[in-house]
């Protein structure tokens, strides 16, 4: 998202699948790692590295800024399909996952940054807490003088979070929704058109 001010908010890109966060929690699942996935996958890649294992990058070529994560979590299913892989090769595998997702997300991150004609990127969520995304994001932004803001980890957490922090600045910035006590409930509501002037 493009954000100029308290309810003014751009789609710039957005997955089209499987989110960052659920790929990271379904693959964690593949590899019989317990939920949230996200941080066990992270920490089993730590012990893991480059092998055999050759991920696809979905998407990351596209032209645009979409994301497609399905498709990777369906590589990780190929992959470990009638095998029984010993705890190196597990790691390995999530080390190459993470790689995977990271390259995409920072390379679209990126790209959204230099279209926008912009030299800062505020990262949030759950996936927003994941030291090597926020490694390819410093080495990046470094590289190309954009200056990237991260959360607390603590504050990396559920999307909920954040789009409660939306909606109390839309309060306090005197611009409420019509509908019964101030709000409208609708599930997949499009951020731009919810913060529309």
């Amino acid at each position: 998202m493009r954000v100029t001010a308290v309810g003014a908010y751009q789609l710039l890109g957005e997955s089209v699948d499987d989110a960052a966060g659920e790929a990271f929690d379904k693959t964690a699942k593949l590899l019989g790692l317990g939920y949230p996935g996200g941080p066990q996958l992270a920490a089993l890649a730590e012990r893991g590295g480059p092998s055999a294992v050759k991920l696809p990058r979905p998407m990351l070529k596209s032209g645009d800024l979409q994301f497609s994560f399905s498709g990777l979590k369906t590589a990780v299913v190929t992959r470990l399909h009638g095998r029984s892989l010993d705890e190196r090769e597990k790691a390995d595998l999530a080390w190459e996952f993470q790689e995977a997702v990271t390259e995409v997300l920072a390379a679209k991150a990126m790209t959204a940054v230099r279209q926008c004609g912009l030299d800062r990127l505020v990262v949030a969520g759950g996936v927003g807490a994941n030291r090597r995304l926020r490694q390819r994001l410093d080495e990046a932004g470094a590289a190309r003088g954009v200056k990237v803001f991260y959360p607390e980890l603590a504050l990396c957490t559920d999307n909920g979070a954040m789009i409660a922090y939306c909606g109390a600045q839309r309060f306090l910035a005197g611009r409420v929704a019509e509908g019964e006590g101030g709000f409208v409930v609708r599930p997949r509501w499009p951020l731009q058109e919810i913060l529309a002037p």
